[in-house]
């Protein structure tokens, strides 16, 4: 098939019997070759991450107190699996060198990588592959942007005609060498940058659990797994929360036009999710691919008389919101009135200086707000070919008694958005599932 980049995630490297599943996995397929690694997760419930552990051990040492103990923990915890495995792996020597480093000049970023980095040695010593320190391999700009120019090109020669090597995720370097993060599950946005630097076939991520779900588990019970999601679905229903990987990791994967495929370390077995730009030829698949949605949204509705004959005042309207740092979600609007939808945590803090303008600025006749809104999104690629399903979800909301406050579907019909109160967002979830994915 060609070459497939594989990321495991804390849990699927949380200790030695996650060490053997992965193993098992990369020799089951030899175009298995690349595989980008998380540091160690939680084993059970009630433990600790280890990067979490590395975050506490910087800021004792930020401090001026004995990062120590902490370390006591890290060392136990690599010393257990490479003790298992039999890897042959100095582990000491590494946790006093980190411990030099804290001590000397702690790096909150440096110290937070040291997870991926030591799980990816153990990893290539357990494997017999090779290592490649990601830091030459991930590249920054000065403002912490990825250099993708170099990145990309270093990837490329670094890997070319390697038989295969293991390298860590989560972080890169700095012009000036130093080590730099991405965002907490960046391992993802690591994996996805070496699949599109080697070209890759496909991208697999493997995690706890079998690809994605058509709807929250704790709203829904045992919802439908998706099968195959296109790029575009997938956007839609992260920006609702609902996702199994970083969000930055589908953009260098997408422009390179790689799928991912989602896997569950634990059951191998299963196929998972396939995130893909386009849906194959003839799919016949459910008229809705997923429902996701958030609480706590507010609507700052404004009236004035005539507003359809001022040019610019929506653009002034939303300038206002813009100026203040509150992103709006969406803008329904009438011939003289004007709504927006916005997160009431970013607008709380900025609601006064908002009001004050809208009425020194443009004059409104009224400004209303009503808070206590959630939105729920009902996304599918296949609803711009399906007639009625608008109707659907409408009736569906009827029958279960559910007022709909705002209705929004996209010129491309890839989604419906609804605005309902935030008592019946639990209901809207369930009823829509019933309708369209029972």
């Amino acid at each position: 098939m060609g070459i497939k980049v594989l990321k495991f995630g804390g849990s699927s490297l949380a200790d030695s019997g996650q060490f053997k599943k992965v193993r098992d996995i990369i020799l089951a397929d030899p175009d298995r070759r690349f595989i980008v690694a998380s540091a160690p997760g939680k084993r059970s419930s009630g433990d600790i991450k280890v990067t979490d552990m590395l975050y506490k051990c910087y800021d004792l040492a930020a401090s001026g107190n004995d990062p120590g103990p902490a370390l006591k923990g890290i060392r136990e915890r690599f010393a257990e699996i490479i003790e298992e495995l039999s890897i042959p792996f100095d582990i000491d020597t590494e946790i006093e060198m980190l411990k030099m480093q804290l001590k000397e000049t702690p790096e909150k970023e440096f110290t937070a990588s040291r997870g991926e980095y030591l799980n990816s040695r153990v990893l290539a010593a357990y494997l017999g592959l090779e290592f490649v320190d990601a830091a030459d391999l991930i590249f920054f700009k000065s403002d912490g942007r990825l250099d993708s120019e170099k990145t990309y090109s270093t990837v490329k020669k670094r890997l070319k005609g390697m038989d295969g090597a293991v390298i860590p995720g989560f972080y890169g370097s700095m012009p000036d060498g130093s080590i730099h993060t991405f965002s907490r599950g960046g391992s993802d946005v690591s994996g996805s940058i070496i699949a599109c630097g080697v070209d890759a076939s496909l991208y697999e991520n493997w995690t706890d659990v079998s690809g994605m779900l058509s709807a929250d588990p704790r709203i829904v019970e045992n919802p439908a797994g998706i099968d195959v999601i296109t790029y575009r679905e997938l956007r839609e229903l992260s920006y609702m929360g609902a996702s199994v990987l970083h969000e930055d990791a589908v953009f260098p994967v997408k422009w390179a036009g790689i799928s991912i495929n989602i896997r569950n370390t634990n059951a191998p077995g299963d196929n998972g999710t396939m995130i893909v730009p386009r849906l194959p030829h003839g799919d016949k698949g459910n008229v809705i691919t997923g429902i996701a949605g958030k609480k706590g949204f507010a609507e700052v509705t404004v009236t004035k008389s005539l507003m359809n004959g001022e040019v610019g005042f929506g653009a002034r309207l939303l300038t206002i919101f813009a100026d203040e740092g509150v992103p709006f979600e969406h803008c329904p609007t009438g011939i003289d009135t004007m709504s927006v939808v916005v997160n009431e945590e970013k607008f709380n803090p900025a609601e006064e200086r908002i009001l004050s303008r809208i009425r020194d600025e443009l004059k409104p006749d009224e400004i209303e707000i009503e808070r206590g809104f959630a939105m729920v999104a009902v996304v599918g690629q296949r609803m711009a070919s399906t007639v009625g399903t608008a109707c659907r979800v409408t009736g569906a909301l009827k029958d279960s008694g559910i007022n709909i406050r705002m209705i929004d579907q996209g010129s491309s019909e890839l989604n419906i958005i609804l605005g309902i109160e935030e008592e019946d967002y639990e209901k809207t979830i369930r009823a829509i599932y019933k309708e369209f994915l029972s």
